[in-house]
């Protein structure tokens, strides 16, 4: 005969396996932060950037900051921004798009 399945027990573990990830996650983002340097930043600055991240609808764009990004993880150095693909000291591209538009 089969013994009966803890549908409690195998909750439980799921739950706590999740939390795990979860709390992972964040910590391999806090050290993703401070490996960038973005650490230096105010928190209100890297909230606005990451947030112009998100809204960021050009694709063009998107791609550009994924090469950046994947350079980052293979270890070669950054280089910075030409003048195309830069914006305007100090300022943030609007409504997610590029400085140019």
């Amino acid at each position: 005969m089969r013994k009966p399945r803890d549908f409690d027990s195998e909750l439980k573990a799921l739950a706590d396996k999740a939390k795990a990830l979860k709390e992972r996650r964040v910590r391999q983002l806090g050290e993703l932060v401070a490996a960038c340097g973005a650490d230096a930043l105010d928190a209100d600055l890297l909230a606005g950037a990451l947030l112009q991240a998100v809204a960021a609808k050009d694709s063009a764009t998107k791609e550009g900051w994924r090469k950046t990004g994947a350079a980052f993880f293979r270890g070669e150095k950054r280089q910075p921004a030409s003048g195309t693909e830069r914006g305007p000291t100090g300022t943030f591209p609007l409504e997610g798009g590029s400085a140019s538009a």
